[in-house]
């Protein structure tokens, strides 16, 4: 978009400065073995929020639940600020403590967009800084699951991300109906549904799987029918009440499923 080069040398500068500054920082310890798939859910969930924040702001934005919506997207700010301080203050890796700082600056730069009005110029922002919030939050689980000699914790990793891809499809569907309807928005939309449905493929097969977890799948399924052709034929629109309850269910599904593959590792 035409605000990313100039958000991302904003971002680059401001984090260089505060590197460069030596801020005090209390040096965090460096993660238990057992810690780590819960360390990845975490910060999968920062993937998500990203896109959540975005997707309220846009439904808050076009008057849709908006109570619901202007809540979920200053809780969802809360959320993330709070999960970012956990990731601060439990690893020492030096590269994710970098990315860190450079994440700080684009949440606290959309955190100050969401108190202003809505307007399209400030949606736009708000889709720029949701993806360097995304890229940043991925690199993080993608440094903590490197961190992981057996490597069991990637199924978290891919039933977390099924929760930010509910969020980013929302969040693009939204956009175009708000006047977003560049090629970008609807390629971005239609690669998230792709993803979404080969990984449910995927996490369907997974051997860790319990009753439990199969019972969770199982109603994602049935609810990804029900807003599955509103996504996919984003340019003819309508329902989006229904398109925001729905995907939120499947998100908080889709939490629970992360949490017991969580707890299935810890046993």
């Amino acid at each position: 978009m035409k605000n990313l080069n100039k958000i991302l040398i904003t971002l680059l500068s401001l984090a260089a400065l505060t590197l460069a500054s030596g801020s005090s920082i209390a040096k965090p310890a460096s993660p238990e073995t057992g810690n780590l798939a819960t360390l990845v859910d975490i910060a999968g969930k920062q993937r998500m929020l990203s896109q959540k924040i975005a997707k309220a702001y846009f439904f808050y934005g076009q008057g849709i639940r908006a109570d619901k919506t202007r809540k979920q997207l200053l809780d969802s700010i809360n959320e993330f600020n709070h999960n970012f301080q956990i990731i601060r203050k439990s690893v020492d890796d030096q590269g994710i403590q970098d990315m860190l700082v450079y994440i700080g600056m684009a949440k606290d730069e959309m955190a100050t967009l969401a108190k202003q009005p809505y307007s399209k110029e400030n949606a736009s922002l708000v889709l720029d800084y949701s993806e360097t919030m995304l890229e940043g939050s991925q690199d993080i689980v993608s440094r903590l699951e490197d961190m992981s000699k057996l490597k069991k914790e990637a199924i978290v990793n891919l039933a977390g991300r099924q929760r930010m891809l509910t969020q980013r499809i929302a969040k693009y569907y939204i956009a175009y109906q708000a006047g977003f309807h560049d090629h970008n928005t609807v390629e971005q939309l239609k690669t998230a549904v792709k993803e979404f449905e080969e990984a449910h493929a995927t996490l369907s097969k997974a051997k860790l799987n319990t009753p439990e977890i199969r019972k969770e799948l199982i109603k994602v399924d049935r609810l990804w029918k029900v807003v599955a052709k509103f996504y996919k034929d984003v340019e003819r629109g309508g329902l989006p009440v229904i398109v925001l309850a729905t995907t939120d269910n499947i998100m908080t599904t889709m939490n629970t499923i992360t949490r017991q593959y969580v707890e299935a590792l810890s046993s």
